[in-house]
């Protein structure tokens, strides 16, 4: 059994599983595949990075949508 991470998305608790990459929480999240970001401890990740940066236990996620304005 895997245990699980506690970490925070957005300002409220969330749980995943150790482990866990961005990707994965994205997906989890159903993120779309376009028009977000994400920072992780305040430092913006490259969407090309999320398969290979793990949540650690304490970790902030912060998820954003970007909307076109005018």
């Amino acid at each position: 059994m895997s245990a699980a991470t506690g970490i925070m998305v957005n300002g409220k608790p969330a749980q995943v599983e150790e482990g866990s990459t961005l990707a994965g929480l994205a997906e989890t999240l159903g993120l779309p595949d376009r028009g977000v970001a994400v920072a992780l401890d305040g430092e913006i990740v490259p969407r090309s990075q999320w398969a290979v940066t793990l949540i650690t236990d304490g970790s902030a996620v912060e998820v954003v949508s970007i909307a076109a304005g005018g």
